[in-house]
């Protein structure tokens, strides 16, 4: 099992929180949903726009699964640069006003424009300067419905289905054989700024954030082994200890929501719950069987949860 009892079901109860958040976010942008009374079916549904004059990409809904993977590449690149040359200001710049945009579009779903943007800058400004797990976990909750309310409204089912192919092969590639995914989440995870969930495995450090060990320099006596030389002291690095964590990256969260929010075009939003509950499962599994101290892509088994989940409903609605 790759984490304890405890930490697996709390990572995968989050996840299945995110998720039903990130429907609701979806569902409080459209602003009408035309309904079949005899068959129970949705006939149209139309989205509100996006607000601080943000727009969707104009795109054809069947290929935005192209727009939204090469975007997800240049980003890899752009994180990977950034990597190679320790640029950790840039860093935190661009992760600052990708946070603040993802949850002013998320609260605005909810009140006004201008307070989700006050809530918004407050909470990815504690997220980035002042962290703790609490703070961490709250704002990933809200970002990826966030992230789902500008690229939902763009797709159709097959783009959506396209895409968690395309990403889960991907995902495959960049963990098992490139690795940079690897590395990419190691960068984001000691820059204290990782996209995605963290849970602690002690919860008594929930309000603090140290997901890796630090490094300091000491002053210890080294003894020689010859009696003849005099004992003198050096330089040492001590590592200390860090909080083990339960890490889930954002993209594990933000692609099967957008999946759900697409296939919700055509359905309830309760029958659509059917999909993160099929993903939860998936992921639980993952968890069950994979082993400690190794990386495993999670898009393919969250994908198949995923297209699980949608036969379901295709089946019973």
């Amino acid at each position: 099992m790759k984490h304890d009892v405890r930490t697996t079901l709390i990572l995968v109860a989050v996840f299945l929180l995110a998720q039903v958040v990130g429907l609701c976010i979806v569902d409080q942008y459209v602003s009408e949903k035309i309904v079949d009374p005899e068959t129970g079916k949705v006939i149209n549904v139309t989205y509100s726009g996006l607000p601080i004059g943000l727009d969707r990409p104009e795109v054809e809904e069947s290929y935005s699964f192209i727009y939204i993977l090469v975007a997800v590449i240049i980003a890899t690149i752009l994180i990977l640069i950034m990597i190679r040359f320790k640029t950790m200001k840039l860093w935190k710049l661009w992760f600052l006003l990708a946070v603040i945009v993802c949850l002013t579009v998320a609260f605005t779903g909810f009140v006004h424009q201008y307070v989700a943007i006050g809530l918004a800058i407050i909470l990815a400004l504690i997220k980035i300067f002042k962290p703790n797990f609490f703070i961490h976990n709250l704002t990933e909750i809200f970002i990826y419905g966030g992230l789902a309310a500008i690229f939902v409204p763009i797709m159709d089912v097959f783009a959506a289905v396209a895409l968690l192919i395309l990403i889960s092969l991907y995902d495959m590639y960049a963990v098992w054989k490139s690795k940079h995914m690897v590395k990419m989440a190691k960068f984001q995870t000691e820059s204290k700024l990782f996209a995605g969930l963290s849970i602690p495995y002690s919860l008594k450090e929930l309000f603090k954030f140290r997901s890796t060990g630090k490094t300091k320099k000491v002053n210890v006596d080294e003894k020689k082994t010859s009696s003849k030389k005099e004992s003198k002291k050096a330089s040492k690095v001590i590592k200390e200890k860090g909080i083990r964590t339960a890490i889930l990256g954002g993209g594990d969260i933000g692609f099967p929501l957008i999946f759900a929010g697409v296939v919700m075009k055509a359905y309830l939003f309760w029958q659509v719950l059917l999909i993160p509950l099929a993903c939860a499962v998936a992921l639980f599994l993952l968890l069950y069987y994979a082993q400690k101290e190794k990386f495993y892509p999670a898009m393919p088994f969250i994908s198949a949860g995923c297209l699980v989940g949608y036969g379901l409903v295709l089946l019973l609605f």
